[in-house]
């Protein structure tokens, strides 16, 4: 199984032979590209265009951070399996707006699903969870008359609003926090919010750069310039049970504390032994198996979310109708 790579100092990339290595003032380092499914770049590391056609030639792709975590950008390889097809296919369900509408809520009715999920893992130890719980599901009900993406959009922030709510309730208060706030998150858990979004959303790139989809072609959020907007649709489906778990777990078994942040005016970030901890749960996290109930097989987060793509593949081209991932376990 291939893994991510992380560059959290700073340094040098380079190119050498039939290999990639990062360097810097404490040694060089030889990155075993064969095994490499991502680049994490969050420190500031000079490279130059050897380095980065090697990667292009591997297929791997290099995701930029700033100087607080967050993300920055993507160097996209040149796509292996273009497909003029496909694209067709996407557009056409884009621009057919019944269809589009359909995916859209296909993706947040699921989305909701799992958020749902995650307050009844907790709800026995946390009973007025239920109340969130309900409040909820009383929305979910409202997207069978939903028929346009405004609306959509609408129900998944009062879910939200009502999710957020029980944040502080999950984690025993133990950081304070009242709203989401993104740009830029102002306290500790705005900031692992923020910094777990950026890794769901380069993850969801990764695989779909292993497919025949356009990343730029999107159903639930609008497409736009400079963003890879059908990477931020399947990231809702998979941010309650992977970047929030991760959230929490982190919290309540005081794996990151207040010791973990920097803080600059308004801006709250993780420093870089809180990076380091959050990356090994994430990567940790992508990794672990679980048992698929369609496949009868252990399959890893990382490949539920390449299943998601080609159940959306299917769909685009009219195979099966889509449905979005829901929780069973």
């Amino acid at each position: 199984m291939k893994r991510n790579y992380y560059i959290l100092k700073s340094g040098r990339l380079k190119r050498k032979d039939n290999t990639v290595y990062f360097e810097n003032d404490e040694g060089k380092k030889v990155i075993p590209v064969n095994d490499i499914e991502n680049i994490y770049v969050y420190g500031e590391v000079d490279f130059n265009s050897k380095a980065v056609n090697f990667l292009s030639q591997n297929n791997i792709p290099m995701h930029l951070f700033n100087y607080y975590g967050y993300y920055a950008g993507t160097f996209y390889p040149r796509e292996q399996l273009n497909s003029g097809y496909m694209i067709v296919k996407q557009v056409e369900n884009y621009l057919k707006y019944d269809q589009r509408v359909y995916i859209a809520r296909e993706m947040i009715y699921s989305a909701s699903y799992n958020i749902v999920k995650n307050l009844k893992h907790y709800v026995s130890k946390k009973p007025v969870l239920q109340e969130h719980i309900e409040k909820i599901e009383a929305i979910r009900d409202q997207f069978v008359t939903a028929f346009d993406i405004g609306t959509i959009m609408g129900l998944e922030g009062s879910i939200r609003n009502i999710y957020y709510d029980a944040f502080p309730v999950i984690t025993d208060n133990r950081f304070e926090f009242e709203e989401r706030v993104k740009r830029p998150p102002d306290n500790p858990m705005n900031s692992l919010m923020s910094f777990g979004n950026s890794l769901m959303y380069t993850a969801v790139l990764g695989e779909i750069y292993n497919t025949q989809l356009n990343p730029t072609i999107s159903y639930l959020h609008e497409p736009g310039e400079r963003r890879f907007s059908l990477s931020l649709d399947i990231s809702e489906i998979f941010k309650p049970i992977i970047v929030d778990r991760i959230i929490f777990k982190l919290i309540n078994n005081n794996m990151i504390t207040e010791d973990h942040f920097l803080k600059e005016l308004n801006y709250c970030y993780l420093n870089d032994k809180g990076k380091q901890i959050f990356l090994k749960e994430f990567d940790e996290k992508m990794n672990s198996v679980i048992e698929h109930r369609n496949l009868e097989k252990n399959v890893s987060y990382r490949t539920l979310i390449r299943l998601e793509l080609y159940k959306l593949i299917k769909h685009l081209t009219g195979d099966q109708s889509y449905e979005g991932f829901k929780m069973w376990w």
